[in-house]
């Protein structure tokens, strides 16, 4: 599943649980689908980081990290 539409998943899944009046079945199982949405978005997001340092490390020679934070990516 891509990035964007694992994040808008997570965030569709968030807003149901917050909202409550679920039956607690549900509602375990909606947070058990946004764990596991959260674990796939952060190793696709560790991917994403290693993937820019790869191409950072080729394009000068020598490994420079920046500094990303999560605003950068939902904005961009």
């Amino acid at each position: 599943m891509p990035f964007d539409a694992a994040l808008a998943e997570l965030q569709s899944v968030v807003g149901r649980l917050e909202a409550g009046g679920l039956p607690l079945e549900a509602s375990i199982v909606l947070y058990e689908r946004g764990v596991a949405l959260h674990d796939h978005c952060a190793r696709l997001l560790g991917d994403a980081e290693l993937r820019v340092q790869r191409l950072l490390e080729q394009a000068s020679g020598a490994l420079r990290t920046l500094d990303l934070t999560t605003d950068d990516v939902t904005e961009g």
